[in-house]
């Protein structure tokens, strides 16, 4: 087997094979490791569908999407604990992406309406992340990127603040390889439960990993040692509402549940704790498994009517029904006579007059209520009535390491590393710090990967 690469790329995702892809522009000695298995991998790209870029008037979406208003999105949700100037950057250079995806022949969808409001900010793929994997790796083939599976990088050797070698363990045994640059596209920490355990305690017992059961942060950890500057902390991370019925890692995008803006959701003694129809559910459908943490046993149950059962996706399993609201709170676990007062005091503190539309921001909402519900508040009357049980559902984590807009990765001094580069999840808490915009992890993955990939072999050749 070889032991040197001008390029080494670690993470066979989305930002890690847009890494592998932009450096082959560049050079042909580059090496992809892998840690999952083929059939596995590509990390938490292959439980995607869409992406979000700014545009114009084209043919993938229903509008315009301006730079602006992209990046008025991204403050918002992240209360504005975002880098800036790196996130202008992103916004602007995802303008390029619908082209990145046609030469590397990934299919896209026309435009689609009904998305969830998605038809005009993002674009979907045909097959979804899942094909888009795979064009890229078909590509990465045939450009001579070579590629190992079921191997990790478990230690980076430095020279002042230039990496020198990797340590590589494979089917082969462990090897040491030595590197002109490397690009770090590891994923983050959620598949972890061990490490997140130490700011949530017990309580990830109850976590469900949705994304790859690879993502172990691993890598992460490597750069610790290394005295990397770091991003972000162990108690954020993007997770939705899950069917509590899902595999514990890998269930994907189909084990999330869109009930909650159409539902009253409560806990198990029966309560609602939050603010159902806060927002449009693509801005804020990642706040809620964080929510869902918070409460007993990490556990909460969406109650909707047969009015509002067929305004959401349809689910994997089967909804609890039953014809009243007390036999519906006996099956699922929850004392029937707090959900029956939570239901009448819901339903008498209704706006009389509201035009319920659940394509917009609605006036449909609640009054004299602890906990309010800004938008499409219709009553719960109409059975049979059904419910969801939720558990947090853990997509990726906000942890990760500082980087510049090269993609440099820099050292807790504050100086970047020369030939040490990140792309994806591990880096990008640098720009969404918390909360989360629906197909905005594949855009800094996809900016990044490509932006670090052409830096890398810059760096590898000074």
């Amino acid at each position: 087997m070889e032991n040197s690469y001008s390029v080494l790329i670690i993470g066979g995702g989305n930002a890690g094979l847009c890494a592998a892809l932009s450096a082959a522009e560049h050079t042909s000695d580059i090496l992809l490791v892998e840690a999952a298995p083929k059939p596995e991998r590509g990390g938490n790209t292959k439980y995607t569908r869409d992406i979000r870029y700014a545009h114009g008037i084209d043919g993938y979406t229903t509008g315009e999407y301006p730079d602006d208003e992209f990046v008025n999105d991204v403050v918002r949700v992240t209360n504005h604990n975002t880098d800036v100037d790196l996130l202008k950057m992103v916004v602007s250079e995802s303008r390029n992406i619908p082209s990145w995806l046609q030469n590397k022949d990934v299919l896209i969808h026309k435009a689609l309406k009904g998305t969830l409001h998605l038809g005009r900010t993002n674009l979907f793929m045909f097959g979804g992340g899942k094909a888009m994997v795979n064009s890229y790796y078909a590509a990465a083939e045939k450009l001579g990127i070579k590629i190992e599976y079921n191997t990790k990088c478990t230690d980076l050797e430095f020279s002042g603040n230039r990496v020198t070698n990797a340590s590589l363990n494979g089917p082969e045994g462990n090897r040491t390889v030595k590197v002109g640059s490397v690009v770090v596209a590891s994923g983050g920490l959620e598949a972890n439960l061990e490490w997140l355990s130490e700011y949530w305690g017990s309580a990830t017992g109850n976590f469900i990993v949705r994304g790859t059961r690879h993502n172990r942060g691993e890598l992460l950890q490597v750069l610790l040692r290394h005295k990397t500057k770091t991003i972000g902390n162990l108690s954020q991370f993007h997770s939705v509402a899950v069917d509590a019925r899902s595999p514990k890692f890998d269930g994907g995008i189909v084990t999330r549940i869109d009930s909650i803006p159409y539902s009253i959701t409560v806990n198990r003694d029966g309560n609602r704790f939050y603010d159902e129809g806060e927002d449009l559910w693509p801005k804020r459908y990642a706040i809620w498994g964080r929510l869902i943490a918070e409460q007993p046993d990490q556990l909460a149950f969406s109650i909707v009517d047969s009015k509002a059962i067929n305004l959401f996706l349809p689910t994997v399993f089967e909804p609890v029904r039953d014809d009243t609201i007390s036999g519906l709170a006996i099956k699922l676990g929850i004392s029937p006579e707090n959900l029956s007062r939570t239901v009448m005091e819901y339903n008498q503190s209704l706006k009389r007059k509201c035009t319920f539309n659940p394509g917009i921001l609605d006036d449909c909402s609640t009054s004299g209520l602890a906990v309010p519900k800004s938008h499409w508040a219709a009553p719960i009357d109409s059975p049979p009535f059904y419910g969801y049980s939720f558990r947090p559902g853990i997509t990726f984590t906000y942890y990760g390491v500082k980087v510049n807009s090269k993609g440099q990765v820099l050292s807790d001094n504050g100086n970047p590393n020369r030939n040490l580069f990140a792309a994806g999840e591990i880096m990008s808490g640098n720009i969404l710090s918390e909360g989360y915009l629906a197909g905005f992890g594949l855009t800094i993955g996809t900016v990044f990967g490509i932006t670090a990939g052409k830096e890398a072999v810059s760096a590898a050749r000074s």
